[in-house]
């Protein structure tokens, strides 16, 4: 980082240490009383709960009556509410630029007005009761300053894994313009790779099919060569690195599979016997199904997308749809991802809770598009130890909603509070 950029990156840090106002203060101790408890293994929900946290994390669960509350503990009635765990979304561009009006608007964006952009979008996230992101590419490793920013406090947002820098191919999906750097052949590729790691990625994502985005390069293509998936996910793992690929190519999943790649975004043109084979090695998808489907066109018609990227994103749609459908059949691991703002309005909704409510119009129950969205993407991040469900000793992120959703995933579009860390962030409810 240059000089000017950490200049750049102090001042930024400051003024939302200034602007943005503190989370609501709680004392130490802190207790959610009277809500339903939804239990993500299906066995019934514990009524009439209390949850005690203490700091950052839950201390313990009980039954109202039956679980003393601390006299110094800070109250909060959740009667009647429904008690879930934080939301995830594991496909997140906070700093999204997509092709038309928004690009253009977006193309002389200084290093500190993306830092101050992506920071807004985070905070949306959260009120959101979205409390754990996965960002599959962001630029300037700005996603990966705001999560320090976020877990030090100058920041408020979710929990942040990032990859830093997707690895696009010259002439492939999300490959630069001139003076911007694209990677070619499989040593490029894994220094490229020991870039975004060094740089505190956690994940590293490769662009190994055409997208919708670009306009070029079919989105069922196979553009990155086998030598070079298989090079950055050895080098990857060598590290601890995960590896996901922004793939709607079945030959090219199928490759990447047989290598073990961790993870698939989006598999617009997946088939049965790719998605056997994922299944069978463990592979994860994030669908990011709302991209491709009606409720989003009037996001795409206010930022002014151009008529090429509205045909390629139409012409996948029906294939995206049946791909996710056979994904769940064959029981694929899938996590929540929207490749949208988790906050961004949809179809009367946000985008995180609309996708949720496709994969049930696809064939899932609300209790799996609700795990999709929690215990289901804690494992996908390998964090299910520490968040994904409202347990002991867990991190104390808790989403609070008007019904059950998992009688009716709707649910999961009104959402009353927002708890992480054991703060909270939103609180709609009347006590």
């Amino acid at each position: 980082m240059t000089t000017q950029n950490r200049c750049y990156s102090l001042i930024f840090f400051i003024f939302l240490s200034i602007v943005f106002k503190s989370p609501s203060s709680l004392s130490a101790t802190a207790a959610i009383v009277g809500g339903n408890l939804v239990n993500l293994d299906g066995e019934g929900s514990l009524l009439d709960s209390v949850i005690l946290v203490e700091g950052n994390r839950i201390s313990a669960i009980g039954k109202e009556g039956e679980l003393t509350v601390p006299d110094t503990a800070d109250v909060i009635n959740a009667k009647g509410k429904w008690l879930i765990p934080g939301l995830m979304n594991m496909h997140v561009h906070l700093g999204l630029v997509l092709p038309g009006k928004q690009a253009a608007e977006l193309a002389n964006e200084s290093d500190a007005a993306l830092g101050l952009r992506m920071a807004a979008a985070a905070r949306e996230s959260l009120q959101a009761g979205v409390t754990t992101i996965r960002l599959p590419g962001d630029s300037r490793h700005a996603d990966l300053d705001l999560k320090r920013a976020i877990e030090k406090g100058y920041a408020v947002g979710p929990r942040i894994y990032s990859s830093g820098e997707a690895l696009s191919i010259t002439g492939g999906h999300g490959s630069k313009k001139e003076g911007k750097t694209n990677w070619d052949g499989p040593y490029e590729l894994i220094k490229a790779a020991r870039t975004q790691i060094s740089a505190g990625a956690s994940w590293i994502k490769i662009l190994i099919s055409g997208g919708i985005a670009t306009d070029g390069g079919g989105l069922a293509e196979a553009l990155m060569t086998p030598e070079e998936i298989s090079a950055v996910i050895d080098a990857a793992h060598r590290f601890g690195a995960k590896v996901t690929a922004h793939s709607g190519s079945p030959q090219a999943t199928s490759i990447a599979v047989d290598f073990g790649l961790d993870c698939v975004e989006h598999g617009y043109f997946l088939d049965r016997k790719t998605l056997r084979k994922m299944k069978k090695n463990g592979t994860w998808l994030v669908p990011t199904i709302v991209v491709s489907q009606p409720a989003t066109q009037p996001f795409f018609e206010r930022i002014g997308s151009p008529p090429w990227y509205l045909k390629r994103r139409e012409s996948a749609g029906k294939s995206h749809w049946q791909a996710l459908k056979m994904a769940i059949e064959e029981g694929v691991n899938i996590g929540l991802g929207t490749d949208q703002l988790p906050a961004e309005p949809n179809d009367g909704t946000t985008a995180t809770a609309r996708e949720a409510q496709y994969y049930v119009e696809a064939g899932m129950t609300p209790l799996q598009a609700l795990r999709s969205a929690t215990i289901e993407t804690a494992r996908l991040l390998g964090a299910e130890d520490e968040i994904g469900s409202v347990d002991i000793g867990k991190y104390a992120d808790i989403v609070a909603l008007d019904a059950d959703p998992t009688a009716d995933i709707k649910a999961l579009r009104n959402i009353v509070l927002v708890m992480k860390d054991g703060k909270i962030y939103r609180n709609d409810l009347t006590n």
